[in-house]
């Protein structure tokens, strides 16, 4: 079954895709990790990880910031930690050229936003601490890299001992970049062409806030 765009899609769903990761995670051995998705997509594939590997699960709460008029188009990221990193793709930057304060304005816009999910998703409860942890980032997959990479640099900034990025489906080219920042990188498919995460599975419908409370209970 091929997509609109010609492209066969590798997983059926999210859950599929954490079954899947499973057991590359597993084989790596590791010593009480602490699974961190990356809302909301991630953490149905977070969820099938954890809990085949009998480890703890929390979110990482990381928010895209888009181009002015295209929120899609991904301008860099912002994650939460008590240092928040703000991760900025410098040719993305060149292409838009956003007017002046813009990326300040929507840094401050994503925390707050950041801040309404900590809320709405942990109920209010502060992150499992990182300091001296494994780390296995989950997504459903990752296309700039923005977001994981802000992910991976604000673990490091907490004190994170290791930090393993692990994704279903991601460009090759992606890939070898984010290979600089994570200590070890997992990651099951890297097509050509890519295109669209979306484009890998065959159902990849929204997640809603309750459904992520849900799976994290």
């Amino acid at each position: 079954m091929f997509s609109q765009h010609g492209i066969e899609p590798s997983f059926t769903d999210r859950r599929e895709a954490g079954r899947a990761l499973a057991p590359e995670i597993a084989a790596l051995d590791l010593t009480d990790p602490l699974i961190l998705a990356l809302p909301r997509g991630g953490v149905p594939v977070a969820r099938e990880v954890a809990t085949a590997l009998g480890a703890q699960l929390d979110l990482l709460l990381v928010r895209k910031i888009g181009a002015p008029g295209q929120s899609e188009y991904g301008l860099g990221a912002v994650a939460e930690g008590s240092r928040p990193q703000l991760v900025v793709s410098e040719e993305v930057m060149r292409l838009v050229d956003p007017p002046a304060g813009y990326l300040e304005a929507e840094q401050e816009r994503q925390l707050a936003e950041i801040e309404r999910r900590r809320l709405s998703l942990r109920g209010g409860r502060q992150p499992v601490p990182v300091k001296g942890r494994v780390c296995v980032v989950v997504d459903d997959g990752v296309a700039t890299g923005n977001t994981a990479r802000a992910a991976i640099r604000a673990l490091r900034l907490e004190g994170a001992a290791r930090i393993i990025l692990a994704v279903p489906v991601a460009p090759p080219d992606v890939i070898e970049s984010l290979a600089q920042d994570a200590d070890m990188l997992i990651c099951l498919k890297t097509p050509e062409p890519f295109l669209a995460v979306s484009l890998h599975y065959r159902h990849f419908g929204q997640l809603g806030d309750e459904q992520v409370v849900e799976l994290l209970g």
